[in-house]
C-alpha cells in the first residue's frame, strides 16, 4: 500500500489531488489523503468581492467533501503543526499522518517587512474569515459615523487606507468604492465624506502590467474617487494611522495587502529554502532536500531554464504544478519517466470594481492587452474553467448565479440586464393564459384528428399538390362564373378577401423544410405518409399538454421552451400567422420559472431535486444545482 498524502486545500493541493484521484482510481493499492484545517476550499482571488458586499459569503467556500465526492481521496480535517522527514510523518496535538509521498502546499500568508505596529494595529485580507471580518468593519465605521457629531472622528471613521498598491490592494479598493456608494445611500452619508486610499511603497501600481494598462487603472480609480500614493516611504501603523515618513494618514480602517510570505509551518521545515518561506525545488518540483517531497503553488521556489526569476505566486502556476506534481508522483509508483515543470502562463488580470478590468492575456510569447468589459469577461471565464475542472457544473452554475443573476445594485459587468429581480407572481395571468390558449387550439382540432387521423391540415400540401390545386380552382371558377349568380360570385370574392396571411419565411429554410417534407411527410403522387397522421395527431395532444401543464404550474421551463420551439416549427412551415409571433415572445418570458408561484413546481421540483441528487452519477460529476 502506498499512501500519497497532499497538506493543503489550496489551489494547488486541489488541482494536484484531483489529478492523483484520476490517475490512481484504478489502483486499490493507492490510498490518498487531503489534510487541511478547514472543510472547505476558499477562492482567494475572489475575497474582495465578499470584504465589499459584492457576493455572499458562501460564494468563495467550496467543500472539500464535494469536490472529492465519488473519488478516492480521504479527506481529514485537521491543523499540521511538524513534520518529520526522516520518518515520513505529519503531526499534529492529536494525530500522527504516515506518508510515502507528500505534497506540501500549505500557501502563504501577510508578511508586514518588520514595519512597526502593522501586524498589531492593520486588518488583512488573506482568507474567508479576513473577507467577513473587513465586511463587517467597514458597515460598522459607516454606521457609527452616521451617529458621531465630532467632525474629527467621524472624518476618521470615514477614512479608510489599503496599504500595498498590487491586485490585492487594487482590487480590494476598488470593490470599497462601489460599496461606499451603496453605504452612503443607506446610512444617509455625503459620498465626498468618505476618503478611499491605497498606497504602496513601489513607484507605480500594479508594477507587473504594462505602463498602458497601469494608467487606465489609474484614471479608473480617479474616477471612482481613490487617492493613489506611490513612492510613500511606510514608517510605521498605528491603531488610527498610516505613517508615511513624516506624514500621518488618518483611517480607523487600515487593511495591508502589501506582501506575502511562506506560511509558519514551510517557514520552521529542515528545507532549503529562499525568497520569504518558498521551498527550493528542481524541474521536477520535488524538494532538493527530500526526493519523495513535492512542493506545489506559492511555496514554490523554481527558476525555469532559461529564467532569471522564480515561478510567479499566482493561481496558474498552482494550476499547472499540480497536474505535473501527480504525474511524476504516478510516474514513479509505476516506474515510468518523469516530467520536468516547464510553465507557460498566460497573463494576469486584475478587476477595478464590478464593471471595469485590465488584463494582459493571450499565449506565453504573445500577450494582448484588454480593458473594461473584455478584460471582466476573461476574468470571469478563466474563473468558471477552473471551477469546472474542480467541482463540474454546480459550481460554474452557483458562480452565475452569484455574479450575474442574483446581483445587487447592478454590480455585474453587464449591470443589472441579467438580474433576476421580477418577482413570478408578476407573471402568472400570462402564465396561464398562454396555456389556456395551447388548451383551447387543441381541443379545436382534436375531434378532427379522432374522426379521421388521415386528415391532414396541420401540414401543408406538396408543393405539386398545390399547383394542382390553384390550376383546378381555377376551372372551377370559371365554371362558376358561366352559371351561378353574381351574389355568389361575390361571396367567394369576400371569403377569399378574408384568408389568413402566413408570415414570411426565407427562401433557404422554406426550401430546407420542403426537402424534409419531401422525405418524411409526402408520398409520390402528392399525398401524405402515415408519419404525417402521426406528426399531426402528436402536434394536437402536444398543444394541449402543454396547455395543461402551463395552466397548473408543472415543468414550467420545459413547456415553455416547446412554446418557442412550436412557434418556431410552425413558422418555417410557412403556416404561422402573426398571431404566433405572440405565442413566441409570451413563450420567451415564462421560460424563467413561473411555475414557482400557485404552481406544481413549487412541490414538485424541490422534490425532483433531491431525488436527482441520490443518484450516484450525478454526485460524481457534479450535475446537480444547490
Amino acid at each position: 500500500m502506498k499512501k500519497i498524502v497532499v497538506l493543503g486545500g489550496g489551489y494547488g493541493g486541489v488541482v494536484t489531488t484531483k489529478h492523483l484521484a484520476k490517475l490512481f482510481k484504478k489502483d486499490k493499492d493507492v490510498e490518498i489523503q487531503l489534510i487541511d484545517k478547514d472543510p472547505y476550499h476558499t477562492l482567494l482571488t475572489e475575497l474582495h468581492e465578499v470584504a465589499a458586499n459584492r457576493a455572499p459569503e458562501e460564494s468563495i467556500q467550496i467543500e472539500l467533501k464535494k469536490i472529492f465526492a465519488g473519488q478516492n481521496v480521504d479527506v481529514v480535517l485537521d491543523y499540521i503543526d511538524n513534520i518529520d522527514f526522516n520518518s515520513k510523518e505529519l503531526r499534529s496535538k492529536k494525530h500522527t499522518y504516515k506518508y510515502d509521498y507528500l505534497v506540501i502546499g500549505t500557501g502563504c500568508k501577510p508578511t508586514f517587512f518588520g514595519i512597526p505596529g502593522a501586524e498589531e494595529h492593520a486588518m488583512t485580507l488573506w482568507s474567508y474569515e479576513d473577507a467577513v471580518k473587513l465586511k463587517i468593519q467597514v458597515r460598522r465605521m459607516f454606521s457609527e459615523a452616521a451617529k458621531e457629531t465630532d467632525p474629527a472622528i467621524r472624518k476618521k471613521k470615514l477614512s479608510f487606507v489599503v496599504v500595498g498598491a498590487g491586485f490585492t490592494g487594487v482590487e480590494l479598493v476598488g470593490e470599497l468604492a462601489e460599496f461606499r456608494d451603496e453605504l452612503c445611500k443607506e446610512f444617509y452619508i455625503d459620498p465626498s465624506e468618505v476618503r478611499l486610499v491605497v498606497a504602496d511603497m513601489a513607484p507605480k501600481i500594479l508594477p507587473i502590467l504594462p505602463d498602458k494598462l497601469i494608467d487606465k487603472a489609474v484614471k479608473r480609480l480617479n474616477k471612482m474617487n481613490v487617492e493613489i500614493v506611490t513612492n510613500a516611504k511606510i514608517t510605521g501603523v498605528t491603531k488610527s494611522s498610516v505613517l508615511l515618513g513624516e506624514k500621518e494618514l488618518e483611517a480607523a480602517t487600515i487593511v495591508w495587502t502589501a506582501g506575502v510570505e511562506g506560511s509558519d509551518l514551510v517557514g520552521k521545515l529542515d528545507v532549503q529554502q529562499e525568497g520569504r518561506k518558498r521551498i527550493v525545488t528542481n524541474d521536477k518540483l520535488q524538494s532538493v532536500d527530500h526526493e519523495d517531497v513535492y512542493i506545489v503553488g506559492d511555496n514554490i521556489f523554481y527558476i525555469p531554464e532559461g529564467e532569471t526569476r522564480p515561478v510567479p505566486q499566482m493561481v496558474e502556476n498552482a494550476e499547472q504544478a499540480g497536474p505535473i506534481i501527480a504525474h511524476n508522483i504516478h510516474a514513479d509508483v509505476k516506474g515510468k519517466p518523469k516530467k520536468s515543470y516547464k510553465p507557460g502562463f498566460h497573463g494576469t488580470m486584475v478587476c477595478i470594481g464590478s464593471r471595469y478590468g485590465v488584463a494582459n492575456v493571450g499565449l506565453p510569447n504573445k500577450m494582448f492587452m484588454v480593458s473594461g468589459f473584455f478584460a471582466m469577461f476573461c476574468k470571469h471565464l478563466i474563473n468558471m474553467y477552473y471551477l469546472f475542472t474542480v467541482a463540474g457544473f454546480n459550481k460554474v452554475w452557483t458562480y452565475m448565479m452569484h455574479e450575474f443573476f442574483h446581483v445587487n445594485n447592478n454590480r455585474s459587468f453587464v449591470g443589472g440586464h441579467f438580474a433576476k429581480r421580477s418577482p413570478n407572481f408578476w407573471l402568472l395571468p400570462l402564465r396561464i393564459f398562454v396555456g389556456y390558449k395551447w388548451l383551447q387550439e387543441g381541443l379545436d382540432k382534436l375531434p378532427k384528428v379522432l374522426k379521421n387521423p388521415s386528415d391532414i391540415f396541420l401540414i401543408p400540401a406538396a408543393p405539386q399538390a398545390k399547383g394542382d390545386a390553384v390550376s383546378a380552382a381555377s376551372a372551377a371558377a370559371e365554371a362558376v362564373t358561366s352559371t351561378v349568380d353574381a351574389q355568389a360570385a361575390a361571396s367567394a370574392v369576400q371569403s377569399a378577401s378574408t384568408a389568413v396571411t402566413a408570415l414570411p419565411v426565407p427562401d433557404f429554410i422554406t426550401n430546407t423544410v420542403n426537402w424534409f417534407m419531401n422525405i418524411f411527410f409526402y408520398t409520390s403522387d402528392g399525398g401524405y405518409t402515415g408519419l404525417a397522421s402521426v406528426f399531426q395527431t402528436g402536434m394536437v395532444f402536444a398543444e394541449i399538454i402543454i396547455g395543461i401543464l402551463l395552466i397548473a404550474g408543472l415543468f414550467t421551463a420545459v413547456s415553455s421552451i416547446v412554446t418557442v420551439a412550436l412557434g418556431i416549427m410552425i413558422w418555417s412551415s410557412s403556416m404561422a400567422s402573426s398571431e404566433m409571433l405572440w405565442y413566441m415572445t409570451a413563450g420567451v418570458a415564462l421560460i424563467g420559472g413561473s411555475g414557482s408561484m400557485f404552481g406544481l413546481d413549487y412541490y414538485v421540483l424541490p422534490w425532483l431535486k433531491k431525488q436527482w441528487r441520490r443518484i450516484p452519477l450525478v454526485r460524481r460529476w457534479y450535475l446537480y444545482t444547490d
